[in-house]
């Protein structure tokens, strides 16, 4: 893999392979890459897989298998844009299976990490310049689950 300046690295408890597998399964524009494993003498069982490199929708992760010392938590989130309510039934649906469903757009995918799927137009809807718009588009979404383009934009219209 050629350096992109960032690398995600997840830390997992033996189920970097198996992420990896997941997310290149479930984003376009993925593959998986080299894959590292521990040698005699180091911290993990020799000859287990220690790192694996994939790229999911055109972006660089290293998956290491660090062990239970570290677990995922909601204070970091990768948040899946989406062109379309299409996209976010797909991905809300990939994510959450084995998962588990959160508010307002977020959930947490079977290795417990954090996602947002979320309508790109909805961002939008969130920022517009007309204050009353954007709190009925908000105050819209915090009563979601996975969220639904078209409530949103019937709440921002007042309808």
């Amino acid at each position: 893999m050629v350096a992109q300046g960032f690398v995600t690295c997840l830390w997992f408890d033996g189920k970097a392979e198996e992420a990896a597998n997941f997310y290149t399964s479930v984003f376009k524009d993925s593959k998986l890459g080299r894959i590292g494993h521990y040698p005699e003498g180091a911290p993990g069982p020799a000859g287990s897989v220690m790192v694996v490199e994939f790229e999911a929708n055109g972006y660089k992760f290293v998956g290491l298998n660090g062990g239970p010392q570290f677990t995922f938590n909601e204070a970091v989130s990768l948040q899946v844009m989406c062109d379309d309510q299409d996209e976010v039934d797909y991905y809300w649906a990939k994510l959450t299976e084995g998962g588990e469903e959160g508010p307002c757009g977020w959930l947490k995918d079977r290795y417990g990490l954090s996602w947002q799927v979320i309508p790109a137009a909805a961002v939008d809807l969130w920022s517009d310049e007309n204050p009353e718009k954007a709190q009925r588009a908000f105050e819209a979404m915090m009563t979601m689950r996975k969220l639904d383009l078209a409530a949103l934009q019937a709440a921002y219209d007042g309808v």
